[in-house]
């Protein structure tokens, strides 16, 4: 479903967060921000089994 959702939103979007302005695809960013929670999540119930 999320592959759908992130494939289906292919138009060119600005970016600013930290770093200047940048123009990338939107499929790219909501991946990015994807495998970023997936890590994030990993990470935190690797560290809560301890």
């Amino acid at each position: 479903m999320t592959l759908v959702f992130i494939f289906e939103n292919t138009r060119e979007v600005r970016i600013r967060v930290l770093i200047p302005e940048v123009t990338m695809p939107l499929y790219l960013a909501l991946l990015a921000t994807a495998l970023l929670g997936a890590v994030c999540g990993y990470y935190l119930a690797a560290r809560r089994r301890r």
